[in-house]
């Protein structure tokens, strides 16, 4: 059996379309509260696969009575100038990260984890996000539009935001949340998928 670790909808989302593909398959979804900081001097792809890796054994304990149980744990940020940016505390946080965005180019972590009671791996997707120079009204209405909430980076690619966006280079899935390609190739390791 399936397990997402999360409760994100996007990834929700982006793995329903993984299993869709194959009749009668389904996953279930376990509902954990994992502390998302990183640790001091912590590189960010370092920091990304940690969480990735405990929000999956986390949801492994959850379901540790179950031999056949495969869990998917996932974390994504958006980086900047080495500094991870995590989800914005408030309008103001949003407003802030935005205005760093603005006209630069970021990158995008995303890591898979996948493990199961007898093994576990792991897949890191990298992409590029180049935003236009964005000013200060379009900053204040897109935050006030309330998308920023509960986004790494303040933004979300496939909302408002995807009209900021000059350039991706790398997984537009993996910029949402959760890599399709590395995903689907875990699942393949683990024989979830065909």
């Amino acid at each position: 059996m399936l397990y997402l670790a999360s409760k994100s909808p996007r990834r929700h989302e982006l793995l329903g379309r993984l299993v869709s593909s194959q009749p009668g398959l389904e996953f279930g979804v376990l509902d954990l509260d994992i502390p998302e900081h990183p640790q001091p001097g912590e590189p960010a792809e370092s920091y990304v696969r940690r969480v990735a890796r405990e929000k999956a054994g986390a949801g492994l304990l959850q379901v540790v009575g179950n031999p056949t149980a495969v869990v998917l744990g996932s974390d994504t940020e958006v980086v900047l100038d080495d500094e991870v940016f995590g989800k914005p505390a408030d309008d103001a946080d949003a407003a802030a990260m935005l205005r760093r965005l603005s006209g630069r180019t970021h990158q995008v972590i995303s890591a898979v984890s996948l493990v199961s009671p007898s093994r576990e791996a792991q897949a890191v997707s990298v992409s590029e996000v180049t935003f236009a120079q964005l000013s200060p009204s379009q900053i204040d209405d897109y935050v006030a539009s309330g998308e920023p909430h509960g986004r790494a980076g303040a933004y979300a690619i496939q909302g408002l935001a995807e009209a900021f966006t000059t350039r991706l280079s790398g997984s537009y899935s993996g910029v949402m949340g959760l890599p399709l390609y590395e995903t689907a190739t875990l699942l393949r390791q683990f024989g979830v998928l065909k």
